[in-house]
């Protein structure tokens, strides 16, 4: 019989879980706010918005092996609060530059850059402080409440935050910033923890093994591979979805708030059906079919201007964010049962680097690729012949995932196998000493 799990994972871990709820919706206003200014106060073009999408990124590839090694190396809950405090200040810097007349793209680009770059730190650190806080046997449960929230913080996020661009105006960046205040302080009143986890090795040694790992290990191998192709045309996707809503449908910001309103009743099915869902199907199985229709939804925006632009939107990201939320549910349980406590600083970091680093070329492609067809084809469809593109691709991930369940399967049999060995290898000398 299956053990139950329990409610509550204990008082730190739901410090913890409340701080990164908390977070994870102000980081989802910024994201929303930030292409907005630029279309509507700056009246960037299209491939601007791409540059800024691509640094939202841009820290994966450049920081995050080496964000493995020194997470391991450092103070894990200083590192944390660190990270929160420094995007604090850099959300913060945005709305004072537009009161002093001084907003730019290149300042919302270093802005941002920054904020990618303490997020990376953080992510790889939040990823290893879990197993400090929860036990062993409960760590599936407590990374399936934190990439459910972050599910749900996708898609409810931008509601949230334009309701609160229109009521504030650029003021709404200044919640995000009080949100990793109340991040910090939930750490912070947190038992001591976040002790070195590896004190041997050269960095080189360390940064090269994360890589080793996720490769050599023939499920995890394939997860990346899948993850990899998601991110080449989701991101196309995501960037050029304020485009095609603002430039190409003439949707205004209440209507786009409204909509992603609706769709985050999808984010928070898909947060709660998943366990069961995984239980039921295994969590590979649902991970490969997840990835499959979370893309082919999404040509559902195709639908406009054909049918309300509300609408459409709506519903297709309500389905996106449920199969997202199986996505996440399903990835990191996934990952976790794959590695010792003692390597997932640098594992989680090689794999947020392999899988995310492509993000800010896509990012950047999505909005090149709207900027060069909107002479011959006009912005309506120019986007939407990007988005069905990106689309396609990152259906492709669906392949990779296929073998991730049966391999599974084939390790639960193994283990299954050796234990009843060890058990028929620990009665054989008793009855043979009966017997005598």
């Amino acid at each position: 019989m299956k053990p139950r799990w329990p409610v509550s994972l204990g008082p730190e871990f739901n410090r913890f879980w409340i701080g990164q709820s908390v977070s994870t919706v102000g980081d989802r206003i910024t994201i929303f706010v930030v292409p907005t200014l630029m279309i509507f106060v700056l009246d960037a073009s299209a491939f601007q918005v791409g540059i800024v999408a691509m640094a939202q990124y841009l820290g994966i590839p450049l920081l995050g092996p080496l964000a493995g090694v020194l997470v391991d190396r450092w103070d894990n809950r200083r590192t944390l609060l660190a990270c929160d405090l420094a995007r604090l200040a850099a959300v913060a810097v945005i709305p004072v530059a537009y009161w002093q007349d001084w907003l730019s793209t290149p300042l919302l680009f270093a802005c941002v850059a920054v904020i990618s770059g303490a997020t990376i730190f953080f992510t790889v650190g939040y990823l290893v402080a879990v197993p400090a806080v929860v036990p062993k046997n409960h760590l599936v449960r407590a990374y399936s409440r934190l990439e459910g929230t972050r599910s749900v913080s996708e898609v409810s996020g931008p509601s949230l935050a334009a309701g609160l661009y229109g009521a504030l105006g650029v003021a709404a960046l200044l919640v995000d910033a009080a949100s990793y205040l109340v991040s910090a302080l939930c750490i912070r009143s947190m038992r001591p923890w976040g002790e070195r986890t590896v004190a041997e090795g050269s960095v080189w040694e360390r940064l090269t093994a994360g890589f080793r790992l996720n490769w050599s290990d023939p499920v995890l191998r394939r997860v990346v591979v899948a993850a990899v192709t998601l991110n080449c045309g989701g991101p196309v996707f995501v960037t050029v979805l304020p485009i095609l809503a603002y430039q190409g449908l003439g949707v205004s910001v209440g209507v786009f708030g409204a909509a992603m309103s609706v769709a985050a009743v999808g984010a928070l099915a898909g947060a709660a059906v998943a366990p069961k869902l995984g239980e039921r199907l295994g969590t590979g199985r649902m991970l490969a079919w997840a990835l499959l229709l979370h893309c082919l939804v999404g040509l559902g925006v195709l639908a406009a201007p054909a049918l309300p632009a509300g609408a459409v939107i709506a519903v297709t990201m309500g389905c996106y964010g449920f199969f997202m939320s199986c996505i996440n549910v399903s990835s990191a349980p996934i990952r976790q049962s794959r590695m010792t406590a003692t390597h997932q600083g640098v594992m989680h970091a090689a794999f947020r680097t392999a899988t995310w680093g492509v993000i800010p070329l896509a990012a950047l492609a999505g909005g090149a690729a709207v900027s060069l067809l909107t002479g011959p084809l006009g912005v309506l469809d120019a986007a939407r012949v990007t988005m069905a593109g990106g689309t396609l691709l990152a259906a492709c991930s669906f392949l990779p995932a296929l073998r991730v369940q049966p391999l599974l399967d084939a390790a639960e049999r193994q283990k299954a196998t050796e234990a009843q060995q060890a058990d028929g290898g620990g009665a054989e000398p008793a009855l043979a000493e009966g017997a005598s």
